[in-house]
């Protein structure tokens, strides 16, 4: 990073001013423009890769919020999450490393929870002096040591377990309900639309912050657009493609779009928009069951084809970032590395972090790729490697196939017969990568589920003899 801008983070320095694309509002307070900048990530649920109106020219979706912060950053074409299902990218966002190091390749693994050996971008932020909050889905843990607040973050409004929340029933007849909306430890029983209110509680969260002058952490992981199909009939009625479901999740995405817009004004009308840092991405492909459009990509969520794991993915930073589109393959992985980088922040040293800074890629300086490889496996018996333009797939079949992402972005060309060198060389690469990562946690799971299971038959047994 070029140590000018580093230097422009300090406390004690105004920040720099550079020439920018922004939302047509005056300048903010100067006063307000000083310090380290501030953090928000926003995370979509399930949404199509082509659901974002600038991922299409000709658009196939307006969505001008989302719209508006691709244009004041810096567009990934080859952004990526790091698995095809939420919760494992989410594990894998907030540690910067494969979730696969510690062991997390599904959503079931949720329930277990992160393991609390790993360090979250939260914790690391809480400890440089940002106050950290979470609004919508955690999806990392259910129990009480898993919890967001004991997991570096101060601040929680949502739900902790599931894929999915129902968008207007709030009741919880169970405290144990794992379901239930919280305001971090506590049950609520709000009225409205989720959506809606979690982009409430952010604005709350970036007014009470920025009154303060507190640099603040705000990660807003949505559960839109993920089922159930719930929207506001009149937002419903706004669209009439013919398929009742694909109106209610073009609906759903129209309303997640103006929360996103009202997390933007709150942003400017604190003053402090351009000294934030925004990230926007979805966490896995969008999903076949909601009618998602992945176009031109193949398949949807749960796959490890293009349409399964590609997603929309921005970085906008108004006051320093000039807008611009990057080519270069990233993944939801480089996130934790890349704030970390822009704040100087160095990342613990006793662990292996996967994820790098996407700083020189935006900057033009990679002398070679930023990642040499980039890994999937959900531990389904599918998988995949890309390597620069090829692409090795294993999806449950007898065979391997391969693909030139650069010519054939939509995968219907299988190379592999005439590439076969190439096959056994990213094949080898997965192989040394998957002995590198640990024991999925179903696997140990089911395998103490077997001993105990032996141990009471054991058990049984010499009960009977008696």
């Amino acid at each position: 990073m070029e140590q000018n801008l580093k230097k422009s983070l300090a406390l004690s320095m105004p920040a720099l001013l550079f020439t920018f694309v922004a939302f047509g509002k005056s300048e903010p307070p100067k006063e307000k423009q000083n310090g380290r900048p501030n953090i928000v990530i926003i995370l979509s649920d399930d949404q199509g890769n082509a659901d974002a109106g600038f991922q299409r020219s000709p658009s196939t979706m307006a969505t001008p919020s989302i719209d508006k912060i691709a244009a004041s950053g810096v567009v990934f074409t080859n952004g990526y999450a790091s698995a095809y299902v939420c919760a494992p990218t989410r594990a894998g966002l907030l540690t910067g490393r494969y979730q696969q190091r510690f062991g997390f390749y599904t959503a079931n693994d949720s329930r277990a929870g992160m393991p609390l050996g790993e360090i979250t971008l939260a914790d690391v932020l809480q400890k440089e002096g940002y106050r950290t909050g979470i609004f919508g889905k955690w999806h990392l843990g259910l129990e009480k040591p898993y919890h967001p607040l004991n997991r570096g973050f101060q601040d929680f409004y949502g739900f902790l377990g599931n894929g999915g929340h129902d968008y207007y029933n709030f009741t919880c007849p169970d405290e144990k309900n794992y379901e239930c909306i919280l305001r971090n430890f506590t049950p609520v029983n709000d009225e409205g639309y989720l959506t809606d209110i979690l982009a409430k509680e952010a604005c709350s969260f970036i007014k009470i912050n920025s009154a303060k002058k507190n640099p603040f952490f705000l990660y807003l992981p949505f559960n839109a657009v993920h089922a159930p199909l719930q929207a506001p009939e009149e937002d419903i009625k706004k669209f009439n493609t013919g398929n009742r479901n694909r109106d209610i999740q073009m609906a759903m995405i129209y309303r997640m779009d103006i929360a996103i817009g009202e997390v933007i004004k709150s942003l400017k009308d604190e003053g402090v928009y351009e000294n934030t840092i925004i990230f926007y991405l979805t966490d896995n492909g969008g999903a076949k069951a909601t009618s998602a459009n992945n176009l031109p990509l193949r398949d949807f969520k749960q796959s490890v084809y293009e349409g399964g794991l590609r997603v929309p993915f921005v970085i906008s930073w108004p006051g320093k970032l000039k807008p611009s589109v990057c080519k270069e393959p990233v993944i939801s992985l480089d996130i934790m590395p890349t704030i970390c980088d822009f704040l100087d922040i160095k990342l613990p040293a006793d662990r292996v972090y996967d994820g790098k800074s996407i700083l020189p890629a935006i900057e033009g300086k990679l002398k070679q790729p930023l990642h040499e490889e980039l890994f999937w496996d959900g531990a389904e018996n599918r998988w995949a490697v890309r390597a620069g333009k090829w692409k090795l797939v294993f999806d449950k079949k007898a065979k391997l196939e391969l693909y030139d992402l650069d010519k054939d972005i939509s995968e219907s060309n299988d190379l592999a017969a005439q590439n076969p060198d190439k096959v056994n060389e990213l094949k080898l690469k997965y192989e040394k990568w998957r002995a590198e990562m640990k024991t999925p946690m179903g696997d140990l799971k089911n395998k103490q589920n077997k001993t105990d299971g032996k141990k009471r038959n054991k058990t049984d047994g010499k009960k009977k003899k008696n």
